[in-house]
């Protein structure tokens, strides 16, 4: 079997949509890649590490990463599942003009100046919208790209992304935090477990964490788990089930938090996601 499968969603003169599924078998890290332009990878499933020269960027469904064109990476897998991911590509100039010029090394050809960018859960919620309803054809071609661009827009937005900021060490110490998460997304972990297993009292790993992603350890643990509920609920006939997969205590535990971070009941982005016409930004 291949390492890789790439399937096209959508392609046209403005942005094309691939879903990538990656088997994840290389634990160290892989031969040097190259992106031949730019692209905006959101990750969805599964996680993985993405280095570039001396640094390293964990990718997860938290984050959209950035492949710079021209630019030398690797990736590895330290747990196993391999990932998936929904991969944009943006046209140069129209990529410019919705950049903000910060986050550019340069304009005429758009290239970012970090690796990654924290998303919030809007964001998170267009990926899914996108990718279920590109791969069930009930969404119509104009309203794809909008829905894309819309996404663009909000992942690279100053009031809605976030930026790692802090010393290598804290970054490194979040870094081995955000592994062990992903490790067990079901496990209901505690502080103690956590900065036990990483290397750390649970004072300083809390205020690392909150440096590092701007907001708490806690909150970023249940991201990753409602992320999960995003990519899975479209082919769930059984919510209830899938919510104590996840590792809620029940339904309406599962519900609740769903409709806290994303805006709509679990039925309701189901249905938003599988009729002509409902995908709403």
């Amino acid at each position: 079997m291949p390492e890789f499968t790439v399937q096209t969603l959508m392609r046209s003169a403005t942005v094309s949509a691939h879903d990538v599924h990656c088997r994840g078998e290389c634990r160290h890290r892989s031969a040097e890649e190259c992106a031949n332009a730019t692209q905006l990878v959101f990750p969805y499933r599964g996680l993985f590490l993405r280095h570039v020269g001396s640094t390293q960027s964990v990718a997860d469904a938290n984050h959209v990463l950035f492949f710079n064109a021209g630019q030398g990476y690797q990736v590895s897998h330290p747990t196993t599942g391999g990932d998936a991911c929904l991969s944009l590509s943006i046209s140069q100039p129209l990529l410019s003009e919705l950049a903000p010029a910060a986050l550019l090394q340069r304009r005429d050809v758009p290239v970012f100046h970090g690796q990654s960018l924290r998303i919030d859960e809007r964001a998170q919620v267009l990926v899914a919208l996108l990718r279920h309803s590109l791969r069930n054809g009930s969404i119509e071609a104009l309203e794809a790209e909008s829905l894309a661009l819309t996404l663009v827009c909000r992942s690279l937005g100053p009031r809605t992304t976030h930026a790692p900021g802090a010393t290598h060490a804290r970054q490194r110490l979040v870094d081995r935090a955000k592994l062990l998460l992903a490790s067990d997304l079901t496990r209901r972990w505690t502080l103690a477990d956590i900065a036990a297993e990483v290397g750390g009292s649970p004072v300083y790993l809390t205020q690392a964490f909150q440096q590092v992603e701007g907001l708490p350890l806690y909150r970023y643990h249940l991201r990753l788990r409602l992320a999960q509920a995003l990519d899975r609920i479209a082919d769930c006939e059984d919510v209830a089930a899938l919510a104590l997969d996840l590792g809620f205590s029940s339904h309406s535990h599962f519900s609740a938090a769903f409709r806290q971070a994303y805006g709509r009941t679990p039925s309701e982005f189901r249905q938003a996601a599988l009729t002509p016409g409902a995908a709403k930004s």
